[in-house]
């Protein structure tokens, strides 16, 4: 039964309240044009450090401005950059999850698991199963009620366990996808407010991902085994045992001969693309280095090319697996996958035509910068430590999740502001972005709000009728307390310690040109 009082209650009954983020964002357009005539009106401006010129508000309802926001509709859409670069990882990622190939891998990761490491591989089965977006939800977390029902253990501990992962490890993964292309690319447009050359690189990440798998899954493990399956209590089996779950665990007990030949196939053909990339990585005349330049621009071309690499990773191996389990017969299936998989991204690609006009306005008028130069003035001026000023934004970013779900909708609305006012503090942008998903991230299990919660909610029903919405979020706080709590750790140890966030990637940053220093 829902919650209808208490803290709980009242995040759902204000979180319910709120309309879709496409809205939201018309409401901050409308709400940026007329800020924007009143600071015009008021002559707000500052000095932008990296060029010394003085910034002035500019009114959004210019002729100019007006002129601009009618005739370049198109090329403001198309210039937005992470359209291009989600749209071309899921043509392939969209491949290779319609024609079965993640939820057999998912299947064949857990299936045969040993009882004894059955929690921890089912939990990083789960974070590195974020790649295969809804697959993830709907194949494997009910999957982990099967296999742990199946092992003598609380099939609840088990449906838990997959959603902390896919879920409450949203960001964490083994290798950068389609998310690091998304907030990187938000991250972009952000970071070029103050530096024009800032390119997003889609592996800046990469590290601190890695990090967050290697720190969750255990920690995952822990709290179910120690906290989560101890306060359930013994599962005693429905008898006789729900129809849904039984013919799911008599479809999983092995994974079918087509789907191993398939796999095998997937993996001849990531040896290949992983193979080609790196051919074109190494040598003296290899495309993908620029010998010209020097030791920080060396491995731009690399780093750039990581979006097509993913694209081409995911297609050949998803049209390998479809070719040989028999998914995939001919060129004309491959054609009609990748069509299903740009059908989806339809609510997307509305998001995304609002939230690039709202990113672009922001730029005209100068706000973004203005707000940022002179919030860093006053950060600077109070002397608040950085790695303290990242705990706050892990905060923010987790409060903001328990009512609005996007982590795209929320980062192209923080990041023109956060992104450039923690630049002029030394903060590279790639370290915000780290920061802002580790929030986003550790809260998605426990807010009702969370689009996959009601489905969570209905597998754990299968095996407890009785287990309602208070119940799902008692037993997910647990994960997402212990993951704050890792993550914010993290984000200090990672600050204090200035490691490398991924290749090329670091935690400080220099404005290319300081003309004029803050004071």
């Amino acid at each position: 039964m829902a919650m209808k009082s208490g803290f709980l209650g009242m995040i759902e009954k204000v979180g319910n309240r709120l309309p879709d983020p496409v809205v939201i964002f018309v409401w901050m357009i409308a709400a940026l044009f007329v800020g924007s005539m009143i600071a015009a009106g008021l002559g707000a401006s500052a000095v932008n450090p990296a060029t010394g010129e003085t910034l002035t508000a500019v009114s959004l309802a210019t002729s100019e401005n007006l002129r601009r926001l009618f005739v370049d509709m198109p090329r403001t859409l198309t210039s937005f950059a992470p359209l291009g670069f989600v749209l071309t990882v899921m043509l392939g990622a969209g491949v290779a999850e319609r024609t079965g190939l993640f939820s057999a891998a998912m299947r064949a990761s857990v299936s045969k698991a040993p009882k004894a490491l059955l929690t921890p591989i089912i939990i990083f089965t789960a974070i590195i199963s974020n790649h295969a977006a809804d697959a993830a939800y709907v194949v494997l977390v009910p999957l982990a009620g099967v296999v742990f029902a199946a092992a003598g253990r609380h099939p609840v501990a088990g449906i838990a366990a997959a959603f902390a992962g896919v879920s409450g490890g949203f960001s964490a993964n083994v290798f950068p996808g389609h998310l690091d292309a998304l907030l990187l690319g938000i991250t972009e447009p952000a970071a070029r407010l103050l530096d024009p050359t800032w390119t997003a690189n889609i592996a800046g990440n990469w590290w601190f991902i890695l990090a967050m798998t290697m720190v969750f899954t255990p920690l995952g493990w822990w709290v179910t085994d120690k906290v989560v399956e101890p306060r359930l209590g013994p599962w005693v089996p429905v008898s006789p045992p729900p129809p849904e779950a039984a013919e799911t665990e008599e479809e999983m007990q092995a994974t079918s001969a087509r789907e191993r030949k398939g796999l095998i196939w997937a993996g001849i053909g990531a040896v290949v693309v992983i193979g080609l990339w790196t051919a074109m990585s190494i040598g003296p005349a290899a495309p993908f280095i620029n010998a010209e330049g020097g030791p920080g621009e060396r491995m731009t071309p690399f780093y750039s090319s990581l979006v097509a690499g993913f694209f081409l990773l995911f297609l050949v191996c998803g049209v390998a697996y479809g070719a040989a389990a028999g998914t995939v017969k001919n060129q004309g299936d491959v054609v009609r996958l990748t069509g299903q998989s740009m059908a989806e991204m339809g609510p997307y690609i509305v998001l995304a035509f609002v939230a690039a006009h709202f990113v672009a306005m922001f730029n005209w008028s100068n706000l973004g910068a203005i707000i940022a130069i002179h919030g860093a003035e006053g950060l600077r001026a109070s002397g608040m430590p950085t790695p303290l000023l990242l705990t706050a934004m892990v905060l923010l970013a987790a409060s903001i999740n328990l009512f609005i779900g996007s982590a795209s909708a929320k980062w192209a609305a923080l990041a023109p502001i956060l992104v450039p006012m923690l630049m002029l503090l030394g903060v590279s942008p790639e370290m915000s972005t780290a920061a802002y998903r580790m929030g986003d991230s550790t809260t998605n299990i426990v807010t009702p709000l969370m689009v996959y919660f009601p489905l969570i909610l209905g597998f754990a029903q299968r095996y407890q009728k009785d287990f309602g919405v208070g119940s799902l979020m008692a037993v997910m706080v647990p994960y997402s307390l212990f993951f704050m709590a890792a993550g914010l750790i993290m984000v200090l140890g990672w600050t204090s310690l200035d490691l490398p966030l991924g290749p090329g990637a670091t935690v400080g940053y220099v404005l290319p040109t300081l003309a004029q220093p803050l004071p």
